[in-house]
């Protein structure tokens, strides 16, 4: 994997821990206890400032009917993006994904869960905020992102099968940075897929389908910095989605990231 100008640049390197494990479910069914969940203890000089892209975010509605999804291009910056590459790669992807379950043959790809902190956070979460709806299902929005980060990587051959994303509270590691804590009063209504590169680092296939409940099927190919938007949950407008399976010897990288509103 080529090394960013980030990386190369800065005189600290990924450093980072375990702040928690949790049973991981496996691709093919099964349960691995113990699966971790990381956290960086020293963040690489630089990796703030480089996240914003150098254009200004904009936003793309998707047309599903009634159903909500869209696409905000220049999330963060492609030197940004591959930073979360390298941050994910130096942790080390898994078969297993730590707290969260799906049925045999749904989810076929690599995982890795971390917590970012709030700085990195608030950044993403100021590109997003002018494109984000105030309310969703009467519930207005939170002004944070949750800090959990889960990352996929998919290599040929690999994808993720047509499902709908579940809710779950915001997390972000304690003061003392020894454990997760959960947002009370705080519930997800967002899935955010942050794409981390594109056809042009060599990803073939791989694009995100969506289904409408009016019979649409819309294809999402991935844009390194961009993300996809659909909402999610126990909710008539939920979106079921999948992740085609990829093609190329280029893996995929996508951040999976919660995007949260007040809690029922």
């Amino acid at each position: 994997m080529p090394t960013s100008a980030l990386a190369r640049a800065t005189a600290t390197p990924y450093s980072g821990y375990v702040v928690e494990t949790q049973p991981g479910s496996l691709p093919m069914g099964g349960t691995v206890q113990d699966t971790p969940v990381y956290a960086l203890d020293a963040w690489p000089d630089g990796l703030h400032a480089s996240l914003p892209a150098s254009a200004p975010s904009a936003r793309t509605d998707i047309d599903l009917g009634p159903q909500l999804a869209f696409v905000v291009d220049n999330v963060v910056s492609r030197e940004g993006a591959q930073a979360l590459i390298e941050i994910a790669e130096h942790f080390g992807f898994r078969p297993e994904a730590p707290g969260i379950a799906t049925p045999p043959g749904m989810r076929m790809n690599l995982a890795l869960h971390w917590m970012a902190d709030r700085t990195l956070m608030d950044t993403i979460f100021r590109a997003l905020a002018p494109h984000l709806p105030a309310t969703l299902n009467g519930k207005a929005l939170w002004p944070r992102l949750s800090e959990r980060i889960d990352m996929y990587k998919y290599r040929e051959g690999d994808e993720f099968r047509r499902h709908i994303d579940g809710t779950w509270p915001g997390y972000g590691v304690n003061a003392s940075g020894d454990a997760i804590d959960t947002w009370p009063g705080s519930q997800s209504r967002l899935s955010m897929l942050l794409y981390l590169n594109d056809a042009d680092d060599g990803v073939e296939g791989g694009a995100t389908r969506l289904w409408g409940r009016n019979g649409a099927t819309v294809d999402v190919q991935p844009r390194a910095g961009s993300a996809l938007f659909f909402q999610h949950g126990f909710e008539i407008g939920s979106v079921m989605h999948a992740g085609l399976p990829v093609k190329g010897r280029a893996p995929k990288y996508v951040a999976r990231i919660n995007v949260l509103y007040d809690a029922d």
